[in-house]
């Protein structure tokens, strides 16, 4: 069986990603980390040859901040591409853009916790209003 989650070949990557976080990526660690939001989550994770800036292998959930270099139209195709096969192991994506978090950092994470909540309990459904 091939192993593609965290392969020793991407360590090196993955440690210089970690080691040198975007602005971003350093402030959403911080609200992420050790469990706050109830469950773990790793950062700068290797799926194959791709790294991720944060994933829950609890919830096979990849979140991705993604910088203005993300609008480029090659740079789109190549994340569309990537993300296909990422989501061939089962695992889903929550994208955040830089300009959403500096328009609201309250939305950003509002979003965040309730792709986290709703994997955790599929079966809730919001009530209706009376």
């Amino acid at each position: 069986m091939t192993r593609h989650f965290n392969k020793v070949s991407e360590k090196v990557k993955r440690r210089i990603l970690r080691n040198n976080p975007t602005y971003l990526e350093a402030i959403i660690w911080q609200h992420l980390r050790k469990k706050q939001l109830g469950v773990r989550i790793l950062r700068q994770y290797s799926i194959d040859k791709f790294v991720v800036d944060f994933y829950s292998p609890e919830l096979k959930l990849a979140i991705e901040l993604d910088g203005d270099v993300h609008n480029l139209p090659d740079v789109k195709d190549k994340d569309i591409a990537r993300q296909k096969y990422i989501e061939s192991f089962g695992i889903r994506f929550l994208r955040i853009s830089n300009e959403e978090y500096a328009g609201n950092p309250e939305l950003a994470f509002e979003r965040i916790e309730n792709a986290i909540k709703k994997l955790q309990n599929p079966d809730l459904t919001p009530n209706p209003s009376p």
